[in-house]
């Protein structure tokens, strides 16, 4: 899937954290939400695999955006958070379906060329959640339906030539562990970039607003 960047950090409330030079996050005060701005493609590989590295079987994530808003990168990230071959990952749009093995099967689906709700129960949409597996799925917004109720949704929206906005919904409890688990992991990376043994990587900076 073809990246194009673009996009400029906007605050939504509580606390801005920056935690590196090329990644902001914005903290709601909801336990179900988290904003995280996105300042180039290596950000989102990144981000991606802070992701991969705390999900946990059953775990579903569906990826929604315009065409190039970043869906594929990120999952290459993820894989790589998983211990996986990021390389070996490409857009499913014509196969609809890859998986790819870590420390956890990463299921990935891509419904942007289906139409029908009974397309997407064709390839064994259903089939695809399961215990032992995490899920990503692009395009999800196209069948609601047929998506488990307890999911993390991640809208990734272009704000600039090089930036995107990466916001997290947790819809259920084992969502809202999930984002609470990525919130921990990227506070833990910035506390690392921020010590003094980073030298010139302690960048980040956290203020009230």
């Amino acid at each position: 899937m073809r990246s194009n960047w673009s996009a400029r950090p906007r605050k939504i409330d509580s606390i801005w954290c920056t935690t590196s030079p090329s990644a902001t996050v914005s903290m709601s005060k909801s336990p179900n939400l988290l904003d995280v701005t996105l300042l180039s493609p290596r950000a989102t590989d990144l981000f991606g695999r802070t992701i991969g590295t705390v999900l946990r079987g059953g775990d579903v994530l569906t990826l929604i955006g315009e065409l190039g808003a970043g869906k594929t990168a990120l999952v290459r990230g993820i894989v790589a958070g998983l211990g996986g071959s990021a390389s070996a990952v490409s857009s499913p749009t014509f196969m609809l379906m890859h998986e790819y093995q870590g420390r956890l099967p990463l299921i990935h689906l891509d419904l942007y060329r289906l139409h029908q709700p009974a397309e997407a129960e064709g390839i064994g949409l259903s089939a695809c959640f399961s215990d032992e597996t995490a899920t990503a799925i692009e395009w999800a917004d196209r069948f609601p339906e047929l998506l488990p109720a307890d999911r993390l949704d991640v809208q990734l929206i272009h704000r600039t030539r090089t930036t995107r906005m990466a916001r997290l919904k947790a819809r259920g409890a084992e969502a809202r562990s999930l984002l609470m688990r990525i919130r921990k992991a990227r506070h833990a990376s910035g506390r690392r970039s921020r010590s003094p043994q980073s030298g010139d990587r302690a960048r980040g900076k956290v203020s009230d607003r």
